[in-house]
């Protein structure tokens, strides 16, 4: 395990001492959480991200679905004859 030097301001320093003192952890470890999480979030943005560039260069290919066929397949959802997902043509 690392160990990193962070200056706090000090409003963000008293707002962690109490959370630290409701949660009975230490200042350490809601540190820790808190960039756990945010690392998190940041790691699954990025993804996103990705596919989104991955959708747009695909719709610029062209391969896209007509609308119709989306409508039908989430109309369809939960239904006796619930469909597949549609597929592009290309």
């Amino acid at each position: 395990m690392g160990v990193t030097t962070v200056r706090l301001q000090a409003d963000v320093e008293q707002h962690l001492e109490a959370i630290a003192a409701r949660l009975q952890r230490s200042k350490g470890w809601v540190i820790n959480q808190a960039l756990s999480e945010y690392i998190e979030k940041q790691l699954l943005e990025q993804e996103r991200w990705k596919q989104t560039l991955e959708a747009m260069e695909s719709a610029a290919q062209g391969k896209v679905v007509d609308a119709s066929e989306v409508h039908s397949w989430l109309n369809s959802w939960g239904g006796e004859n619930e469909q597949d997902a549609p597929r592009s043509g290309k």
